[in-house]
């Protein structure tokens, strides 16, 4: 059966793309894909980093995608979405313990699951909680490892409070002023989104160089 013409010429949605799922669903589609990559273990795969940074290049009106975002209306959403996802996936881990996780068979996010319990060993319940977020699949297993593992819920709501607008607020508003600053940056979307995700893991990158000089200091002494 061959479909419509005004049917088959909508192109489909690519979940994986930035500009896809910005061309379909907008604002709310960015409060959807935080929520759904923060709070809900099938959301690991959703491009929250390129996300965020595209659509605050989208608010300036400088990227020629036919697709014109509100700046306010935006970090609203980021921030609603990064947040409330973070609390409902602590709450989930500490209701469900394991059994959601025990449950995937993606390689993927059992390996993001052991890098998620080997940052609240080693840097402690805050700054794992804050570092997690920028690190791709980590910061969807973290919340719900943070409430089966029993981490207070003051301290992570605090901590992930403190994280998730760090994260979102920062990426958005670095597109929107990377867009605002230099002309037709669009057209090296890729490899700016590219630097973008690097620079959202210096934070980690950091505190693991810190933490083998501390290591390494410690075996001196000793």
């Amino acid at each position: 059966m061959i479909a419509p013409p005004h049917l088959s010429s909508q192109p489909a949605v690519n979940v994986l793309d930035a500009q896809s799922l910005l061309a379909a669903f907008g604002v709310l589609g960015v409060g959807v894909v935080m929520f759904a990559e923060t709070g809900l273990l099938i959301g690991f795969f959703l491009p929250g980093d390129s996300l965020l940074f595209t659509a605050g290049l989208l608010c300036t009106g400088t990227a020629d995608r036919g697709v014109r975002l509100s700046l306010l209306p935006l970090l609203a959403a980021a921030v609603l979405g990064a947040l409330t996802g973070s609390q409902c996936g602590y709450l989930l881990g500490r209701r469900a313990g394991g059994a959601l996780l025990a449950r995937s068979r993606s390689p993927r996010l059992h390996a993001g699951a052991r890098r998620a319990e080997e940052l609240l060993e080693r840097y402690g319940q805050a700054k794992a909680i804050v570092l997690a977020r920028f690190v791709p699949v980590v910061r969807t297993v973290l919340n719900p490892m943070a409430g089966a593992l029993g981490v207070p819920l003051r301290t992570f709501t605090v901590w992930q409070t403190a994280g998730g607008l760090l994260w979102s607020v920062g990426l958005t508003l670095a597109g929107y002023g990377l867009g605002s600053t230099i002309p037709d940056v669009d057209r090296y979307l890729l490899p700016v989104i590219a630097l973008i995700v690097l620079v959202s893991l210096v934070p980690l990158a950091t505190e693991v160089l810190r933490s083998r000089r501390a290591a390494k200091a410690g075996e001196a002494r000793g």
